[in-house]
């Protein structure tokens, strides 16, 4: 048995791309997508004409309107091919606008229903800014599922949790990178402080009964990967799936909820107060906050050009 097959048996695999042909190749239950995974994707020849479609169809649209039924479509090939669900991204520039956050998230639904597609299979993904977070809770409430994005503390999953979001995406690669950068230090294995973060949010969920699922993100390794063994889902790079499938080296489960459910922890409640303090208090879920947010803000305007060009 290879080392995917392996972890597929303590955790549910989901691919992080928007490369069809890779998912095809993997078969992981679920599929993940964010702005710089489709922009990567439409720039392909193979995937050109999905983008020349959505132009073609929805001429007297507006660019947002038309990116949004690009994504549709990419969403709806990649549920043709998996078994479960697929997360599409609302657009980084209302990362701090609830209201706004709220309509696109209804709006991306309405589009996958009227392609028949049933909410059920998709997440809507947002930033785990306070006004995201909010915007969620709403959400939630109208049996539109959310996958939280860009999340670097305990903070903000405790916050996600509470608002009822249905899936967290703790950025492990994107913590390691700022800290090798803070301290010039290497980190692996149990040492490496992406994989702690995730660990103790994980342990922290299941001691205090949060249906919140955790999905491990942005991966550097394949060390990262194992050290998280259990843990609800993790989303994969093609490239790392690959290296897991190309091992057979033997590892065990390392998160399990017996375990978390003999740890002694603290139980947190936060308020907005108390969001925004410990988040500034951190310096690394700052920064990488809104890095991440700069990231993807950037990538959707080029998205845009990208279909006002084809026009």
């Amino acid at each position: 048995m290879n080392q995917l097959d392996r972890l597929k048996q303590y955790t549910t695999i989901v691919a992080d791309t928007g490369d069809f042909q890779a998912i095809e190749a993997y078969a992981p239950r679920d599929a993940t997508t964010n702005p710089s995974l489709i922009l990567k994707a439409v720039q392909k020849p193979e995937y050109r004409p999905l983008l020349a479609k959505a132009v073609r169809d929805n001429g007297g649209k507006s660019t947002g309107e038309v990116v949004d039924r690009l994504l549709i479509a990419f969403g709806g090939k990649i549920l043709d091919i998996i078994p479960g669900r697929v997360s599409t991204e609302t657009d980084a520039r209302l990362s701090f606008d609830t209201e706004g956050t709220i309509e696109k998230g209804r709006t991306l639904i309405a589009l996958y229903e009227a392609a028949g597609i049933a909410r059920e299979r998709v997440l809507i993904k947002i930033a785990s800014t306070w006004e995201g977070i909010r915007a969620a809770q709403v959400l939630e409430q109208e049996g539109i599922r959310c996958n939280m994005t860009l999340l670097f503390s305990l903070g903000q999953a405790v916050a996600c949790a509470e608002a009822g979001a249905q899936l967290i995406s703790p950025f492990v690669g994107r913590i390691y990178d700022w800290y090798k950068k803070s301290t010039g230090q290497e980190y692996g294995g149990a040492d490496d402080p992406g994989v702690q973060s995730v660990r103790q949010i994980y342990n922290y969920y299941r001691k205090f009964g949060h249906d919140t699922e955790v999905m491990g993100a942005s991966f550097r390794n394949t060390s990262q990967i194992i050290e998280l063994a259990g843990c609800d889902l993790l989303t994969i790079s093609p490239e790392l799936l690959q290296k897991l499938a190309d091992s057979d080296a033997p590892f065990e489960r390392r998160l399990s909820p017996e375990s978390a459910q003999s740890m002694a922890l603290p139980r947190m409640h936060i308020d907005e107060k108390s969001f925004r303090f410990g988040l500034n208090d951190d310096a690394m879920a700052t920064e990488k906050l809104a890095e991440g947010i700069r990231t993807f803000c950037a990538d959707a305007i080029k998205l845009d050009k990208l279909v006002e060009a084809e026009r």
